[in-house]
């Protein structure tokens, strides 16, 4: 029996012939999409069921000139010319919605909203893993995403979340790759490096 359950092709696709994209084709990535990708990972499993991810999409045009500056030298160039460009984010409000979302806890929305270092810090952990979930759907969608953590995040929050309930984390290119997307691939660490069994 083979230890992995997931087809073959689909390993490949989500997994080991995908990387991360640093060039785009022109080909238009739509909002259809980028739903298509959420209503996908939104199953995937958060603490309490938080779902603290929030997803800012910018399209070409004068919300995309308002990021460039705001990314480091060498992720400017790639953002400004990729179809879709997205920044990911958390939103340390989540407990607005836990009434809803984790309704079996009556009290989970007080709990988290009386500490406020609290409430952020799980904010952050459950997006970050939201984040992973995110680029493995737009995978799952055909697409290639460029992720990057080289940009200034307080200007960034300060441009586009500016009441400080949404915090970012990470910016990512999306679209089709073209055909120079691709470095070439970086080692690994093996499952033994990784791995310990007590």
């Amino acid at each position: 029996m083979h230890p992995l359950s997931l087809d073959g092709a689909a390993q490949d696709l989500l997994f080991r012939e995908a990387r991360t994209a640093n060039t785009f084709t022109d080909e238009p990535v739509s909002t259809e999409q980028l739903a298509a990708v959420h209503d996908l990972v939104k199953y995937a499993p958060t603490a309490m069921n938080q779902q603290p991810l929030r997803i800012l999409a910018l399209s070409c045009g004068e919300a995309r000139s308002r990021l460039v500056p705001l990314m480091n030298e060498g992720n400017r160039k790639k953002t400004e010319s990729a179809p879709l460009t997205v920044v990911l984010a958390a939103d340390t409000g989540f407990h607005e919605h836990l009434p809803v979302l984790f309704a079996h806890f009556p009290g989970a929305k007080d709990l988290f909203g009386s500490d406020d270092a609290m409430r952020a810090e799980s904010a952050r952990t459950n997006a970050l893993i939201q984040v992973g979930y995110t680029i493995l759907g737009i995978r799952a969608a055909g697409l290639a995403a460029g992720p990057m953590t080289g940009f200034d995040a307080a200007a960034v929050d300060a441009e586009f979340f500016p009441d400080g309930r949404c915090r970012s984390l990470v910016v990512v290119n999306i679209g089709h790759p073209a055909p120079d997307a691709w470095r070439d691939r970086l080692p690994r660490l093996t499952a033994e490096q990784v791995i310990t069994v007590l």
